[in-house]
C-alpha cells in the first residue's frame, strides 16, 4: 500500500446476481489496516423481484427490510460519508473484495443510481484475483475456503457484510504479508 492509497474492505448481500434488477439488501465495509473502523447498513429492497435462495443465503428478511432499512439514497449518503471521514485527506479509497466483480457492481451501480458518481471511481482490487497472481495457483484455488487453507486467518466467512468484510480484511492484510515475504 502506497501513502496515498487506503484499502477499503467491501461485502454485500444482494437479493439476486445482477444490479438494476435485484436489490442491494446490505453493506459492510471497513478498512484494512484498521477493521474496527467499520460501517454496516441494511437497505430498503428498491426492487420486487428476488431470488429466494440470494435472500436464504443472507438470512435477511426482505419485509423487515421494507420498514426498517434505509432508503438506498440514505444509505450511499451515509457511506459516502463514512469514506470521506475515514479517508485521510490526500488519500483515495482504494474497493477491495472478494469477488470483487460482484460486490463492486452493486456498489457502483447504487452510488450512481442514487448520488451520480461513486467515490471509489472505477476500479477495485478482486483479492481472488490478486491471490492467484501472488500464489501462482489455478483458478479454481482461489475459492475463500482454499485461501483460508493456505493463510489461517482466525475470523471466517458468515453471509454478514460486515462479518464478511473484516474477514476479507484479515486475509487481504494476509496477503500482503505474504507478498512482503518473498
Amino acid at each position: 500500500m502506497t501513502n496515498d492509497e487506503l484499502y477499503v474492505s467491501v461485502d454485500v448481500e444482494t437479493s439476486g446476481p445482477i444490479p438494476g434488477e435485484y436489490s442491494l439488501l446490505s453493506i459492510g465495509a471497513c478498512l484494512v489496516a484498521e477493521p474496527k473502523t467499520s460501517i454496516y447498513l441494511e437497505l430498503q429492497p428498491d426492487s420486487t423481484i428476488h431470488d429466494p435462495e440470494a435472500v436464504a443465503v443472507s438470512g435477511l428478511d426482505l419485509e423487515k427490510l421494507k420498514r426498517e432499512g434505509l432508503a438506498p439514497q440514505e444509505a450511499m449518503r451515509t457511506l459516502e460519508q463514512w469514506l470521506e471521514s475515514s479517508c485521510p485527506r490526500g488519500q483515495k479509497a482504494v474497493f477491495v473484495g472478494l469477488n470483487a466483480p460482484f460486490d463492486w457492481s452493486f456498489v457502483n451501480y447504487y452510488f450512481h443510481k442514487y448520488l451520480g458518481s461513486n467515490p471509489f471511481g472505477y476500479t477495485a482490487i478482486d483479492m481472488k484475483a490478486y491471490f492467484m497472481g501472488a500464489s501462482g495457483c489455478s483458478w479454481r484455488e482461489t475459492k475463500s475456503s482454499h485461501i483460508s487453507a493456505k493463510l489461517k486467518p482466525r475470523s471466517a466467512p458468515n453471509h454478514n457484510a460486515l462479518d464478511d468484510a473484516s474477514f476479507q480484511a484479515e486475509l487481504f492484510t494476509l496477503m500482503l504479508a505474504n507478498r512482503d515475504e518473498r
